[in-house]
């Protein structure tokens, strides 16, 4: 049942497909977006023996010490050729050499079967004639017991020989007992898992159009992405046109920029310069003015008599000779206007530089809305395009095979359900008669070692020493019995448990060899993949057997393999040779009507970077003559005091004179003078500093606006050229190169897409491991684990304790002896000696 379940369940994925050449790659592309969803699947990809597997190892090292040959491939090959033949010539030369092969493969299976045979016909002899010497008082039959020096020796010797055998012996009816509830539990198990298989099948049939109509939608997606990028053709084509022409137009751009705020700066500053300079002309008069009067107040205020006496004398000659730093600076109204270089800016000025920057920037940055203006029509037409391909994949998809193949393996699936509901009923009666047939045996064995037991313990509680061997105890002699009937029962049938052994050894190491073991490495899906093995007509079998077409390469191993891996069954059968997914779903076929409409795309771009009036201009203001001023006279000047003296310093200084004179007129004169000074310092003297700090303010924004203006402007326009150059010669270029690149963007998504369609179809969707875990479950784990390797750790336990019940009745009929009562017996003289 295992090996037809496993049969239908592979075939039928196969049914109505073609197949041929090689595999595609199962390797996914690096970087997918789109994932299908998982499929989770009930039953486990391995069985677990679990502690008992051990036992099962051990069995598995017994059979390869007594066949240590490895599979049979070239010998079985040539069986299943020589078994199509309708009749067989033994005396062939080479069906003679083919029958010793098999005669020294199953060397080691025949010699253990000869020996059992020999058990099984020897013992019943045996057990007749010992029975028949027995009853005629001979071989041990008489009950008389010789006296021997060693006999209390040879006692113990044939006891513990027993115990020791009696051990091995309950070992192997261990052993017996747990495969035999082995088999009846593992039995009940297979309703469960192959509901747990039929339930991953049925998940297979159902999941896959679940997989297809992902597969569907994931171009909703990829759409959707595209149009995201189409509705976005401003930021993403106009801004990659940008984002190239940005580097060489926005430097020059801001130099530019840079000057005009420049210029700006140099009038604000000629203009403060300027105004600082009337200034300074009027406010050095004022200064000037009001110093004269000062100092003719107090040269009348020194004629007063006061000082022709001394010592007011002295302070009076004092005074009088410091009159004479009462001075403003005269180079201060000497200072050059700068009337001719203000009107040279003002005449730059007349263009608005930094409008025609604004321009140049605008002109720029309103790239991205052009090209979306001017690519309406043509993302229109592509949008088109892109919906029509999405109605191409649906009927592609809609055709593939994948569908009708499941359609079919639905049939086998119930099919094979039905078979299995039907006779697992039988399968549990028959494994209820071999649970039962199991039982009787392993106690069987149980009562025969029992009775081995039961006499030990009753012979040695039972011994006496002091006792003569007609003069034994009732325990003792029981004992002795006991080995008796455990001797009887073990002729009786010894020979009948061998019979059992011989023949589930022979069917159970065969199996395990010739189907468990190879299944397991694959070997024997070599033989049955042979060129013309299994049919002389078909190259392949499978293919042969399933197409019709033998020459095509579907072999049982590359199946089973794929499926193994998880594999999708359209790669799995090379239904690439009936369908073939990728020229259905022709990459350039389909994104070929969006490069053509890509290629109508035509962008044109007008940039305006500064004109021959932004050129004059920048010309005009390096020829203006700032860069040309003398500003040293000026610096010069705003480190000087505008009047001689420190005339807070003098005031006070005359203050204390004053007040170094006797009260009166002249003393009060010189006071009223020296506060008269002081107001000339605030009202004169600090609006002239103040002015002289806004003068060299102007002068150093002149100076650094002035600094290199040549140099910086013949660079300005060298670089304003070579953008101009750049924008002239190369923006139809970056154009076409960024419309390329955003074309292979949107045909990207598509081309992505429809590899991972084909990646799909081929290597994921309706993914074949189920049917590699239902034939793992009907070979690997029902046929060999479930039933075979119980049944072969059965035969081992068993027999292994069958063959030790012949040293055990040995030795329990030389112990007897020493355990029953005799009849008559040899004269003791002295038996506390013995």
């Amino acid at each position: 049942m295992a090996l037809v379940l496993g049969s239908l369940l592979l075939l039928g994925l196969c049914r109505n497909s073609f197949s041929g050449g090689q595999p595609s790659s199962t390797d996914a592309p690096k970087a997918w977006n789109y994932e299908l969803p998982a499929t989770n699947y009930e039953t486990q990809d391995s069985h677990k023996a679990g502690p008992i597997g051990i036992l099962f190892e051990l069995v598995h090292i017994f059979l390869y010490v007594v066949q240590p040959r490895d599979f049979p491939e070239d010998t079985l090959r040539k069986v299943i050729q020589k078994a199509r033949e309708s009749k067989i010539d033994y005396e062939k030369p080479e069906t003679v050499i083919l029958g010793l092969k098999i005669f020294y493969y199953e060397a080691g299976i025949i010699l253990c079967c000869v020996l059992g045979l020999l058990f099984i016909i020897l013992m019943p002899l045996v057990g007749y004639f010992f029975c028949m010497c027995r009853c005629c008082n001979k071989c041990g039959g008489e009950m008389h017991q010789r006296q021997k020096e060693n006999g209390p020796f040879l006692r113990k010797c044939f006891a513990i020989s027993l115990l020791v055998i009696c051990i091995i012996i309950s070992i192997g009816i261990f052993y017996g007992f747990v495969a035999n509830h082995q088999v009846r539990t593992r039995i009940k198990r297979s309703q469960k898992l192959a509901d747990s298989n039929f339930k991953d099948l049925r998940t297979l049939l159902n999941e896959t159009p679940e997989q297809i109509k992902y597969i569907l939608a994931q171009y909703n997606t990829t759409k959707d992405k595209a149009f995201t990028d189409l509705n976005s053709i401003n930021s993403v084509l106009g801004g990659g046109i940008l984002d190239r022409l940005r580097p060489n137009v926005i430097p020059v751009l801001d130099e530019i920029k840079s000057m005009a705020t420049a210029i700006k700066e140099t009038k604000e500053a000629l203009e403060n310069m300027n105004s600082t300079l009337k200034s300074l002309h009027q406010q050095s008069t004022q200064l000037s003015s009001s110093l004269t009067s000062v100092k003719t107040s107090l040269r009348a205020s020194l004629n007063d008599p006061l000082c022709s006496v001394r010592p007011s004398s002295e302070t009076c000659n004092s005074i009088r000779l410091s009159l004479s730093q009462l001075n403003s600076n005269p180079e201060l109204r000497q200072l050059p206007p700068v009337d001719a270089e203000l009107d040279n800016v003002n005449k730059v000025l007349r263009t608005d530089l930094d409008g025609l920057v604004q321009q140049g920037y605008q002109s720029l940055n309103d790239i991205p809305d052009r090209v979306q203006r001017q690519t309406t029509t043509v993302v229109a037409g592509i949008k088109r395009v892109l919906n029509s391909i999405g109605s191409d994949i649906d009927n592609v998809t809609q055709r593939l095979p994948i569908q009708d193949i499941l359609s079919e393996f639905s049939l086998y699936v119930n099919n094979t359900e039905s078979y299995i509901h039907r006779n697992l009923p039988t399968l549990e009666e028959y494994d209820s008669y071999w649970w039962l047939g199991g039982l009787v045996i392993c106690s069987l064995l149980t009562l025969i070692v029992i009775f081995y037991y039961l006499g030990l313990l009753c012979g040695v509680c039972g011994y006496d020493r002091h006792a003569t061997p007609t003069t034994r105890g009732c325990v003792s002699n029981t004992g002795g019995v006991f080995l008796m009937v455990g001797v009887g029962l073990s002729f009786l049938f010894c020979w009948i448990l061998m019979i059992i052994v011989v023949l589930t050894f022979v069917f159970g190491a065969n199996v395990e060899k010739l189907i468990c073991e190879p299944y397991t490495s694959k070997e024997l899906f070599r033989v049955l993949d042979t060129p013309y093995l299994l049919n002389e007509d078909w190259e392949y079998y499978l293919s042969g057997k399933l197409f019709n077409k033998s020459k095509m390469k579907l072999t049982f191993e590359q199946v089973y393999s794929d499926c193994k891996k998880n594999r999708g069954t359209y790669g799995t059968l090379h239904l690439q040779n009936s369908f073939n997914i990728s020229e259905r779903l022709n990459i350039n076929e389909h994104t070929g009507s969006i490069s053509s409409e890509l290629e109508s795309l035509q962008v044109n771009l007008n940039i305006f970077l500064l004109g021959a009036a932004g050129r004059k201009n920048l010309e005009d203001f390096a020829a203006c003559g700032i860069d040309r001023m003398n500003y040293d006279s000026y610096l010069a000047q705003t480190g000087k005091s505008p009047a001689g003296v420190n005339l807070l310093s003098f005031a006070y200084d005359l203050e204390a004179k004053a007040n170094s004179l006797p009260p009166g007129n002249l003393r009060n004169s010189l006071k009223r003078d020296a506060q008269t000074i002081k107001t000339i310092h605030q009202q004169r003297v600090l609006p002239i500093e103040q002015s002289l700090s806004t003068l060299y303010q102007s002068v150093k924004i002149l100076q650094r606006t002035g600094n290199g203006l040549l140099e910086r402007v013949t660079r300005i326009l060298a670089s304003l050229d070579f953008a101009q150059n750049f924008i002239t010669n190369n923006t139809s270029s970056v154009i076409i190169e960024e419309t390329k690149k955003y074309g292979r963007t949107i045909i990207g998504y598509f081309e992505h897409y429809l590899q991972w369609i084909e990646f799909s179809i081929s290597e994921k969707v309706a993914s074949c491991k189920p049917v590699a875990t239902a034939l793992d479950t009907a070979v690997d784990v029902f046929l060999c684990s479930y039933i075979i390797d119980p049944l072969n750790l059965f035969w081992f336990g068993i027999g292994k304790a069958t063959v030790f019940l012949l040293p055990a009745l040995i030795f329990a009929v030389k112990l007897a002896k020493y355990y029953r009562r005799m009849d008559s017996e040899d004269v003791y003289d002295d038996p506390s000696q013995h």
